[in-house]
């Protein structure tokens, strides 16, 4: 027991003499623990500004390399805008004159057309409304000088049934439908020779591309050393009719289809009009044999 009691005596003397130890070894380093706190603080400021001078040049380099791409990318129309477009037209070729002609062809077709469905365009409720009540209380006359007074297709098809509404309602409808296939085919006119140019001037442009490869290729042939320059110049200058010919042609494609759109809309309207007009007249008393009850 003795022995046991020394024993952990001695023991716990040694743990304390070790924690005491520690402890001085602890408050003996603190002091420079802080020092070195301190010391990188005051020299922080010189890694940062490297760190952004080396950031800057490392963004610097970026922005250079990438810019031949961008100007790969506008290189073209860098090039159209430098050299000019009677330039670029004298490289593309005999082909380019056709394209040329259609050209000014179509903007004429597409500036008339609109000149002529924006006089055809009319306020359909209001020339209805007014028709209708001249109709009805003060005959046929008045109603034909109201349609005599408004301009457009519609206004001449009613015109047309009011004209043979004494004879038969038989005889009015088929007045309708003659005068609405004649103003449909004054709608209609100009739209064939617009979907052809808008059809051959891509045609005339891929031809024009042909020819230009069949004499890039001779003058390969010809030529006793071939280098990439000689290649690439002569497919850039074949190339330049199928641009001129999309070119003509997208612009003549999409004024096509907007005055198909507008032309259905008259041919709707026309039907609608013609149904009420026909309407009116049975109610009024206006029998298919003409005569009014």
């Amino acid at each position: 027991m003795r022995f046991e009691k020394k024993t952990i005596t001695s023991l716990l003397a040694a743990f304390v003499l070790v924690a005491l130890g520690g402890a001085a070894v602890v408050a003996q380093e603190g002091e420079p623990a802080a020092a070195t706190d301190a010391a990188p603080a005051e020299t922080t400021e010189a890694p940062i500004d490297s760190s952004a001078i080396d950031s800057l040049a490392i963004f610097e380099d970026a922005v250079t390399e990438n810019t031949p791409v961008i100007e790969a990318k506008t290189g073209f129309w860098d090039k159209m805008a430098a050299s000019g477009a009677v330039e670029q037209f004298q490289k593309g070729g005999w082909m380019m004159w056709p394209l040329l002609v259609l050209l000014i062809i179509g903007i004429a077709l597409v500036i008339e057309r609109a000149w002529t469905l924006g006089r055809a365009r009319t306020n359909v409720r209001t020339l209805m409304n007014r028709v209708l009540t001249a109709l009805r209380n003060d005959g046929v006359d008045a109603a034909l000088e109201v349609c005599e007074s408004t301009r457009g297709p519609i206004p001449a098809i009613l015109h047309a049934g009011l004209r043979r509404s004494n004879i038969s309602i038989e005889a009015t409808e088929k007045a309708i439908e003659s005068a609405g296939v004649v103003e449909l085919s004054f709608l209609e006119r100009g739209l064939l020779w617009l979907a052809t140019i808008a059809n051959v001037a891509p045609l005339l442009g891929f031809l024009g591309t042909v020819s230009g490869m069949i004499n890039a290729f001779d003058a390969i042939a010809a030529a006793d050393q071939v280098n990439a320059k000689l290649v690439a110049g002569g497919i850039s200058e074949a190339l330049l009719t199928t641009f001129a010919g999309l070119v003509v042609a997208v612009p003549m494609s999409i004024g096509h289809n907007f005055f198909v759109s507008r032309i259905d809309r008259f041919v709707i309207e026309m039907q609608e009009t013609s149904a009420d007009l026909v309407d009116t007249l049975v109610d009024l008393g206006y029998e298919r044999t003409g005569t009014k009850a």
